[in-house]
């Protein structure tokens, strides 16, 4: 049971990390569109691509206010409520089978 345990600890702390750096490179995306810089970059083209499927399903809803596009301040807090949902379900599971 302990392994088990070990497996869904792991598992809270690897939702964790993979939020944190969603994290980073929303925050990269917003900078990089207050910036002049080269779309075809390949930084700027890794950074777009690994957040666009995130940020597209909210651009579908009404989130803009004048020409300020809110969908990354509200994909922040979808990412923000499902890492803390997803960590805490693991980590009292990993609890239950014996993590201390």
């Amino acid at each position: 049971m302990f392994i088990i345990g070990e497996f869904f600890q792991a598992m809270a702390l690897l939702v964790h990390g993979i939020c944190t750096i969603l994290y980073w490179l929303l925050f990269a995306r917003i900078v990089i569109s207050w910036l002049r810089v080269d779309p075809y970059q390949g930084v700027v083209q890794f950074i777009f691509q690994v957040t666009e499927p995130i940020l597209a399903p909210f651009r579908r809803l009404p989130l803009q206010v004048g020409m300020l596009d809110l969908s990354p301040l509200v994909a922040f807090l979808a990412i923000f409520f499902v890492r803390n949902v997803l960590f805490r379900i693991f980590m009292t599971l990993a609890y239950q089978f014996g993590v201390s």
